[in-house]
Parts: C-alpha cells; structure tokens; sequence
C-alpha cells in the first residue's frame, strides 16, 4: 500500500464511481460523471483501464485505496436472465467501508454517498447498511446530479459549487453538444470509451468556464 505522503491531492479529489456500466444505465452514469466533474473532482471507475493482465478485483482495490471520496449506486440488484441478482455494486461498497474501517489514518478519511432508487428499498436487501445516507433518485438523471452535487457541497470542500439545477442545465447543454464533438473527432458515439467521454467533459467544463 502507499505511503500516506503517495496519496496527496489526488487522493483528496478522486471520486470512485461505483455503478452499472449497461446501455439502460448510461444516461445516468454520464450525468453522475459530469456532476463530478463540474464540482471540480475528478470521477474515477474500472472502465478506465484495459490491462487485459490485471485481474479486475486487483484493479478495484486500486481505485478504493487511491479515491477518498465514493459514490455508489445500488438500485440495480434486479434478478438476471439466470435468476440471480447483480451483487457487483453492493461488493464494491463494501470494500470501500471496509477500507474505512479498518484502512490507515488517511482511509479513515473515506467519505461515500450511498444511491438508491427509493428510500429503505436497500433494506430488502442489504440492510447491513442501516445508518448510512441514503439518497433516492428515482431513476432520473437529474435528481442524482442534485444528488451528487450537494453531497459534495456538504462539509467536502471550501469553494462554493454551483446549484444542482444548474449542474442539470449545463449537462443537459454538454449532451446536446457530445454529437458534434464526437463528429469532430470523427469518433463513434458506440466506440465512445470512458476515458473519451472524461476527457471530452472535462474540456467542454473547461472551455466553458474560460469563455
């Protein structure tokens, strides 16, 4: 594990996003991704690597050492086409309370936002949680931004950040534009990877505010 000194800033504004990656989910994971983005943290997930070498459970211990801050979406724990439920975002909370609980000093320090369809839906089945902040979102993108934003505005940082519904406008203003952009770089909005989209909303953030 690193040092504490190893972990500096980008420890303090690494957000690990823990979520579903299906086509369904997307429009929301985008949201939460540019949210994140727009609060002035960098947002982090599996999808960011391609070492076909690394086994994917080494690679997620990587991402909770090195995020203190987590958001985990557990609304999709629905049964698959094999009558059994995804346990993958439940798992990957765990490791990172885990590694709040029993990490360094500077583990210690984890900060996470639990998400949910509904309130006391995670009771059903992951009622070990009790006690966590739940947020709700119902399933819409708009309600996770305001979600994430005033999470992040609680207590995380000292500059003020702007308003949930104005995160909502600029995404809503950024996804008019990703076609455009994607056609510029002459990239397919289905080869469209993580770290493409991250880079692309980072840089319209960027320009964004610098006009």
């Amino acid at each position: 594990m690193p040092k504490v000194a190893d972990l500096g800033a980008e420890f303090e504004t690494s957000v690990f996003v823990n979520c579903p990656f299906d086509d369904a989910y997307k429009p929301m994971f985008e949201a939460i991704v540019f949210a994140v983005f727009d609060c002035g943290y960098r947002p982090r997930c599996a999808l960011e690597a391609y070492d076909a070498g690394e086994v994917r459970i080494e690679k997620i211990v990587a991402l909770v050492r090195n995020c203190r801050l987590g958001v985990h979406d557990i609304s999709r724990t629905e049964l698959n086409a094999a009558g059994l439920p995804r346990f993958n975002m439940p798992f990957e909370l765990g490791l990172f309370l885990g590694a709040k609980r029993f990490g360094n000093a500077v583990q210690r320090r984890k900060n996470c936002l639990v998400l949910d369809r509904e309130s006391y839906r995670y009771q059903a089945f992951l009622s070990d949680i009790a006690g966590q902040d739940i947020a709700t979102h119902g399933g819409d993108a708009v309600r996770a931004i305001s979600a994430v934003r005033d999470w992040l505005a609680a207590g995380q940082r000292r500059v003020p950040l702007p308003g949930g519904a104005e995160i909502a406008r600029r995404f809503a203003e950024f996804s008019d534009t990703l076609p455009g952009i994607l056609d510029d770089l002459r990239l397919g909005r289905d080869e469209m990877t993580f770290s493409d989209y991250a880079n692309i909303a980072s840089t319209w953030l960027v320009e964004r505010v610098s006009t």
